[in-house]
């Protein structure tokens, strides 16, 4: 569709200028506002930079193909991006996974919430789930840099993915094609099913508070959580399926896929928590009458 590259590139664009505004003005409010000086709102600016990096780490190739016709990557800015993409797929999960926990003592454990979660454990929290997605991802990006390559210099997408890069090469990749899907089921499905039992539990503590107006107000506080689990993991099963099952499907089909995998989750985290929010939505109005006032 080099044709239409043009055209495409406008809502592409579009998307990411959207995404950058949506996760740039949640972290400014974050950092800027005291009233969100809280761990569930330090988890959240952890998932807007999350966002932010995935984001930028693609849009100059993506872009450059685009707008430039620039279809030319070095093996080490290759290697460096698919090393960032990867990383920060784990970190999303890991984050995720930590807002969780932040809900499930919010809940189960309200009066001791800002003891259990200080602004120290919330960096040590962080810290290790950044730890554990760089380390998980090592190994087989270190080792794409051992590979002969070959065969046919030509990749899929206009961004570097580990699964792709590997296709090209002349040599035994079999710890590269198995190491993955063990990274995926130790750590992502892994998150996936702590979470889900957290909210057994958050669901169980909720049922048994008899006022019904605290009742709501407690899952409330759980909704937009709740959005963000089910927009990113939806993404991830969507393009595992078409990876795995849809091998006869039209290419484009693929590379839309991993379009929506690499942007909807980015675009739709900050306009959940603007939506269901309301001390985020009392921000960006604050934010956006200032230059009112002023004048």
């Amino acid at each position: 569709m080099e044709k239409a590259h043009h055209w495409i590139s406008i809502p592409l664009l579009v998307v990411y200028i959207s995404i950058l505004l949506g996760n740039g003005t949640l972290l400014f409010l974050i950092r800027d506002d005291h009233n969100l000086h809280e761990p569930m709102y330090y988890f959240l600016a952890m998932l807007a930079a999350t966002d932010l990096g995935v984001t930028l780490t693609t849009m100059p190739t993506v872009l450059g193909v685009l707008w430039l016709n620039h279809r030319k990557i070095g093996h080490g800015a290759c290697f460096s991006q698919a090393y960032l993409i990867h990383t920060l797929s784990i970190v999303e999960s890991g984050v995720l996974l930590a807002m969780a926990y932040d809900r499930f003592i919010a809940i189960r454990n309200p009066l001791r919430y800002t003891s259990i979660l200080t602004n120290a454990r919330v960096m040590k929290i962080g810290v290790g789930v950044l730890t554990r997605a760089s380390l998980s991802i090592m190994p087989i990006i270190i080792r794409l840099h051992w590979f002969p390559y070959c065969r046919s210099h030509v990749l899929s997408h206009a961004f570097c993915l580990h699964q792709d890069v590997i296709k090209l090469a002349c040599a035994d990749i079999t710890f590269n094609r198995l190491y993955p899907v063990v990274v995926v089921f130790a750590m992502v499905l892994l998150d996936f099913f702590i979470i889900s039992f957290s909210y057994i539990f958050i669901l169980k503590t909720v049922t048994g508070i008899a006022s019904g107006e605290e009742r709501a107000k407690a899952l409330n506080t759980c909704v937009s959580h709740i959005c963000c689990i089910l927009v990113f993991y939806v993404t991830v099963v969507g393009l595992t399926f078409i990876h795995r099952f849809g091998k006869h499907a039209p290419h484009v089909v693929h590379i839309t896929m991993s379009y929506i995998y690499f942007l909807f989750p980015p675009f739709m985290n900050p306009v959940i928590y603007s939506i269901k929010t309301k001390q985020i939505q009392r921000g960006i109005i604050r934010l956006f009458s200032l230059p009112h006032r002023r004048a």
